[in-house]
Order: structure tokens, then C-alpha cells, then sequence
């Protein structure tokens, strides 16, 4: 959903897995009777691997973090950090509105962790996006995506913390935030079969779960309710949306658009929508990479 998830869990991995070959050994600390489970980490084996790793997290755009992705894999094989690595370049495809790119990345990232849930949500995410009514695989793609949201929500709601420092609070937040993601992916889902009542439950469990409000999720919540034929929840929660602060312009227009197709809806006077100030964000919001091991 946004960079702040990958700086806060590679930090923590980072802080927890730097363990360098030369230096590896056992923990001396005894964990605590009381403290919560942790994740067990992939360890970084080398100074290069380390560096390597440091440069796709600090790489300045998409185009830059799918290559450093590539030769991260190309120059440690054997790296332990390969779910998380190829997570992220299926993120920075997704930002690039590169499909193809970013289901080919994500497919790898849970063929290397098979419980790899912020991969399992991009998959989920963007294929009842690309999913066409015509299409002749369109039931078979749509039950993957389904099957794909749910089981990444399981993992997400029981998911333990990748390093002990992370404090609970904080990692509370993360996991709902994967969660509210897993629901939103059931929303493309339900829309993509037309189903507009599930689509309108799913989008807005995203929302109430959510620890901040999303615009973009909850602009499709506006547009669910007006194919479901509920104007009335369509424009109070428009409402809501167009009081959100920074809210981008696109969204904007088209939060507009729909409130006054709902207006129209009820017989009401609608008010022409404002142009957009900037095209539209490439792509749906996508689940940032998840710490490289799930529980």
C-alpha cells in the first residue's frame, strides 16, 4: 500500500538478519517466557549480499529496484531473501502498471514462499482486474484470485512479527492493513462477476478495517453501491470521501461522477464533476512485500 510498510519491515529484518557468515553463530539471548511468537529470519550471509539487498530497498524508482531485484537474484542464487526480494519487484511492476511483470514476479515470490501472503494479494488484487467478461478462463482466474485472498488473510490475521523490537501495536497495524487488502482483493472478485452486493460487503469491510482510510477503496465502495442500486449509501459515502484531505484528483473526479449518478439515480440535480488535475495512479495500491518468511 505504500513505501512506509517496506521501510518499517525490511528495517526490522534488516536489524534482525544482518548476520554476516564470518560472525554467525547461536543467539546467546533466551527468549522470554512471556514474549510474543516471532518469525524465524533468513539470515544475510555476506557483506556483498547485505549491500545488495541495501540497494533494492533504496532504489529510486520502480525501474530501479526491478533491476537491482534481477541482479540481487543473479549474484546470490542461494540468497534466503528470494520471497522477499522477488515481492518487492512485483510491487515496482505494479507501480509501473506492468501486469504481466507483476504476476510474473509475484507467481515466483510464492513459488519461493508458499505462504508468502503480500505476494499471494498482488496476485489476488490484479487478476479480477485484467479479468474480462468474455474471457473463456474467466472462472478459473477469478476462483485463483478468491482462493489466493482468502488464504493470504489467514496468514496475514495469525502472522507473527518479523523481529522482536517491532512493537505489537505497530505490527497490529501492518496485519491489518494486509487484511483489509485481502478484502478488497474479494471486491475486484465479486465485481468482476458481477455479484454487486459482495462487492459493496467486501470493499467496505476494507474500509472499516483499515487503520487509515483509503481513498481509492473507498471510491469503489461508492461506485459498488450505485451498481447495487444503493444511492442513498453511494452519496453519503462520496461525502466522506470528498472531505478526506489530499485527496488525489483523480480520485476526486471520480468520487464526483458517481455521486452525481446517484444523484441522477434518486431524480436529484447533479453537479458537473471538476477535470482532474493528474492522471490516475498507476494501478491499484499494492500490497507492499511482507517480512520474506510467514508463520
Amino acid at each position: 500500500m505504500n513505501q512506509r510498510i517496506i521501510r518499517i519491515l525490511a528495517g526490522s529484518l534488516m536489524a534482525a538478519s544482518l548476520t554476516l557468515a564470518q560472525n554467525a553463530g547461536p543467539a546467546k539471548t533466551q527468549p522470554q517466557p512471556d514474549a510474543p511468537p516471532v518469525t524465524k529470519q533468513p539470515q544475510i550471509k555476506s557483506q556483498k549480499e547485505a549491500e545488495a539487498f541495501q540497494a533494492i530497498l533504496q532504489a529510486a524508482d520502480p525501474d530501479a529496484r526491478i533491476k537491482a531485484v534481477d541482479d540481487f537474484l543473479v549474484n546470490f542464487a542461494d540468497t534466503e531473501l528470494k520471497a522477499f526480494a522477488l515481492t518487492a519487484a512485483a510491487e515496482a511492476a505494479q507501480q509501473k502498471n506492468d501486469f504481466e511483470k507483476m504476476i510474473l514476479y509475484a507467481e515466483r515470490a510464492i513459488e519461493a514462499d508458499p505462504e508468502g501472503y503480500a505476494a499471494m494479494l498482488i496476485v489476488a488484487t490484479g487478476i479480477p482486474q485484467r479479468t474480462r467478461e468474455f474471457d473463456l478462463d474467466k472462472d478459473e482466474k477469478l476462483a485463483k484470485a478468491e482462493k489466493l485472498a482468502n488464504r493470504a488473510r489467514e496468514l496475514a490475521q495469525n502472522a507473527a512479527k518479523p523481529n522482536a523490537q517491532v512493537p505489537d501495536e505497530q505490527w497490529e497495524q501492518v496485519k491489518k492493513l494486509y487484511v483489509a487488502q485481502s478484502h478488497e482483493a474479494l471486491g475486484h472478485v465479486a465485481m468482476a462477476r458481477k455479484k454487486y452486493d459482495a462487492a459493496v460487503q467486501a470493499f467496505k469491510t476494507a474500509v472499516e478495517i483499515a487503520p487509515q482510510p483509503d481513498q481509492v477503496v473507498m471510491a469503489r465502495l461508492v461506485n459498488a453501491y450505485n451498481l447495487n442500486g444503493k444511492p442513498d449509501d453511494a452519496i453519503a459515502t462520496a461525502d466522506k470521501v470528498l472531505a478526506l484531505p489530499n485527496l488525489h484528483p483523480t480520485v476526486k473526479q471520480i468520487v464526483e461522477t458517481e455521486k452525481n449518478n446517484a444523484l441522477r439515480a434518486k431524480g436529484g440535480a447533479a453537479k458537473p464533476a471538476a477535470p482532474a488535475a493528474a492522471p490516475a495512479q498507476p494501478g491499484t495500491p499494492a500490497p507492499s512485500p511482507a517480512p520474506p518468511k510467514t508463520p
